[in-house]
């Protein structure tokens, strides 16, 4: 449960970043294939704390009403969601790179 909640609070930091990313975007870049670049990242962000907290929700219930041990099958699936989770960060990650240099371009005046 502790590894699911830092997961979902990354997320909702991620949210934040695109928000920054997507005011940069707009005031300086200006660039359709960027704004693009974000929206999809961020679709991808809601879709991913949408199956997160889902999860953290089916927990929660099994942990209070369920009778189930922790076992192979239950660790299978949060390993499954730890690789989606950490696919996605590098994705996010990679696509903050390429956001940071393009930003490198730009030069005060």
């Amino acid at each position: 449960m502790s590894e699911l909640c830092l997961w979902i609070d990354m997320l909702e930091y991620v949210n934040t970043e695109l928000n920054h990313f997507n005011s940069v975007e707009k005031q300086l870049i200006h660039n359709t294939s960027i704004s693009t670049a974000i929206q999809a990242i961020r679709r991808k962000n809601v879709l991913n704390m949408a199956t997160l907290c889902k999860y953290e929700q089916e927990l929660k219930k099994e942990y209070e009403y369920g009778k189930v041990e922790y076992d192979l099958t239950r660790s299978k699936i949060h390993e499954q969601k730890r690789d989606n989770y950490l696919k996605y960060i590098k994705e996010f990650n990679a696509f903050k790179n390429q956001f940071y240099a393009i930003l490198k371009k730009y030069r005060r005046k």
